[in-house]
């Protein structure tokens, strides 16, 4: 039960920033998602398009991470969406404050984007495994399950 727990917990830490918190951003200040997503997105309606696939991503595929149910090709699209959201939404290259000593808004912005890229890691591994093999095992099967909750019986060494 306990090991059960752990993965249980190690996935919900993953996906916590996304469900609940962003998505509920995104719902509650559906407005200045939208005009966030301007920012990138010029068309007003495209905008609005991205940011429904975004709070979809941001539902779908944390509950599919949690459940087990095409868990690996759910922590893939994760990590793509916690890339391509740092490069569009996180380009502290482009911010003229970018130091890396004294007061810089830039480096912040970098902290996020360090941020998203550590979480695309963290999905990718979720997704293919510590091994080469595991990037085999989903190629084979993208949209099996990684079986994170069952328990194999073995003897306990001492």
């Amino acid at each position: 039960m306990l090991s059960i727990a752990v993965v249980f917990g190690g996935r919900l830490l993953l996906v916590l920033l996304f469900l609940p918190f962003s998505a509920l951003d995104k719902m509650l200040n559906f407005d200045q998602a939208i005009a966030q997503a301007s920012e990138v997105v010029p068309a007003r309606s495209l905008a609005g398009i991205l940011i429904v696939a975004g709070l979809t991503v941001e539902v779908v595929m944390p509950l599919a991470v949690l459940t087990g149910v095409a868990d690996r090709l759910a922590a893939l699209i994760l990590a793509g969406y916690c890339l391509v959201t740092a490069v569009l939404w996180k380009q502290f290259w482009r911010r003229p404050d970018f130091r890396l000593r004294g007061d810089s808004g830039g480096r912040e912005v970098f902290w996020d984007f360090m941020k998203n890229v550590g979480l695309a890691g963290g999905f990718l591994v979720l997704a293919f495994g510590t091994d080469a093999a595991g990037v085999h095992r989903f190629l084979d099967h993208p949209l099996g399950s990684s079986h994170p909750y069952s328990v194999i019986d073995e003897p306990v060494r001492q």
